[in-house]
């Protein structure tokens, strides 16, 4: 009887040991899985940030764009308008020559 009780010991250590193995090992996975979910969370957050910046950056350069265009316009607008004004010198110039050579 005595070694019954024994065997049965012997028994009911080795489960408990057993479950604090598979307790342990759950605790475990349950840890990993956690920090795996936060590192995941974060990584995402990171990412979203990014392109929050990236749109931002999208934008400064579509306004700088539009901005470079509107010089562009502007300056071959006022080459045309020096272009006119010169022409028109040199039409001037022209007329007073010849009024020049003719009262010579």
């Amino acid at each position: 009887m005595n070694e019954e009780l024994v065997t049965l010991a012997a028994d009911a250590e080795e489960l408990g040991v057993l479950v604090g193995a598979v307790g342990a090992a759950g605790f475990f996975a349950l840890l990993i899985v956690i920090v795996w979910q936060v590192a995941a969370t974060w990584r995402a957050r990171m990412l979203a940030a990014r392109e929050e910046q990236y749109k931002e950056l999208a934008a400064k350069y579509a306004q700088l764009l539009e901005d470079t265009v509107e010089l562009q316009r502007r300056t071959v607008e006022e080459q045309r308008q020096t272009l006119d004004e010169l022409t028109q010198t040199r039409l001037a110039v022209g007329s007073m020559e010849k009024m020049m050579r003719e009262i010579e």
